[in-house]
């Protein structure tokens, strides 16, 4: 008899509410995710990650945050479906899903689309095209942009918001399609099963795509489209799978995630360590070769996997939510998405305030001066632009 007809009814598992519970952790993690970023463009932009060194090795790859805000996406949005196909309950409805994420990431992006592109590309607010391209979230999708770099001044980490937004308008078919693979399985075991020999399958379609990506040369702009990150968003919904499928393991099974999840931070360790040395291609460049392209692209996604998980998959209070679900980094948590769009606007102005140019150093005092006005643009703008929306979301529910 398998775990799960041992504790529960076959093809059941405990309510939904407790599958879908908040783990104040994750918070943690993202807002972990959303300081690193910061961390790695302050490091580049003083010049500090890249220098010679181990100190320049490990902050020219702090950008290995970006796959972490991936695998939070996949496990989060993908939590409700997976919970309704192992369960054998209602899914979410797909429009009101996609309303609730452009509601929720649409209204203050575009305030800071606006405020950076009159104030540092005023030249280009008369073209309408890139307008379009940057309110849509599809400037990714220009092979010949006007700009350098992976966006306008203020914009250079939007990339990352415009292969969220390709994920988030795939992942209702997708939902589906796993739905539909796994509905003929017997008990949660079997369906979860099957939903992880479908996700592996996905994820292995990252790397054929930067297969095809190095064939024949290197194309740069394929980089930052979706397919590119399909092994972090799969690797997420494979954590959201197992989510729901852990009320219904043994006792003993639960335990052992507990016990050791101190093993998968090593693993993260290992690999971030890794990808800090040459087997990843220089710094700040993307790889050059199809070999470290393959290795970047692994490592990053063994690193993210298995930094989230610790956080998410204990089914109990541990060591890891109490450091990971405090009220101080719950906050930060908060602000996340407001201190990941703001960062690059911060920066800008503090080097137009105090003259510097870039990469003259000083990494301590310019980190401390972005990270404090990042974290009070974030602050001002989810008070006047997301709490609003927020309120009158609740009061339509």
């Amino acid at each position: 008899m398998s775990a799960d007809q041992t504790h529960l009814p076959a093809g059941a598992i405990r309510p939904e509410p407790v599958a879908l519970a908040r783990i104040d952790a994750l918070d943690g993690v993202r807002a972990l995710a959303a300081l690193m970023v910061l961390l790695y463009h302050v490091a580049l932009q003083t010049g500090t990650a890249l220098q010679d060194g181990i100190a320049g090795a490990l902050l020219s790859r702090a950008d290995v945050a970006v796959p972490v805000f991936f695998v939070l996406s996949g496990l989060l949005l993908y939590r409700p479906w997976a919970v309704a196909s192992l369960a054998g309950g209602r899914p979410p409805d797909p429009r009101e899903y996609l309303v609730r994420r452009g509601l929720r990431i649409l209204p203050l992006y575009w305030v800071v689309v606006v405020i950076a592109m009159f104030g540092w590309s005023r030249e280009h607010v008369g073209d309408l095209w890139t307008w379009l391209k940057l309110l849509t979230l599809t400037q990714n999708y220009d092979t010949s942009p006007w700009w350098s770099s992976t966006g306008p001044p203020g914009l250079m980490q939007a990339w990352s918001l415009s292969v969220e937004a390709a994920f988030y308008l795939t992942l209702p078919l997708m939902a589906l399609l796993l739905a539909r693979l796994s509905g003929g399985a017997v008990g949660v075991a079997a369906r979860a099963r099957r939903q992880l020999v479908a996700l592996a399958g996905v994820a292995l379609t990252s790397f054929v795509w930067t297969l095809i990506q190095f064939s024949p040369v290197g194309s740069g702009y394929m980089q930052l489209w979706l397919p590119r990150y399909w092994a972090c968003f799969a690797g997420g919904m494979a954590l959201a799978v197992v989510m729901a499928w852990l009320p219904s393991m043994r006792e003993e099974v639960r335990r052992s995630l507990t016990r050791w999840w101190w093993v998968c931070w090593v693993i993260a360790g290992a690999a971030y360590a890794l990808a800090s040395t040459p087997v990843t291609g220089g710094r700040y460049v993307a790889a050059a070769d199809l070999p470290t392209s393959l290795a970047e692209q692994m490592l990053y996604a063994v690193v993210a996997v298995a930094l989230v998980a610790p956080a998410a998959l204990p089914p109990r209070p541990g060591l890891v939510r109490t450091l990971l679900g405090n009220r101080v980094v719950g906050v930060l948590g908060g602000l996340s998405y407001g201190i990941f769009l703001w960062q690059f606007v911060a920066m800008d102005t503090w080097y137009a305030l105090t003259g510097q140019q870039a990469w003259t150093g000083g990494l301590a005092m310019n980190l401390t001066a972005v990270t404090v006005l990042t974290v009070l643009y974030a602050f001002v703008s989810g008070q006047l632009v997301e709490e609003p929306i927020r309120r009158r979301r609740s009061r339509q529910l």
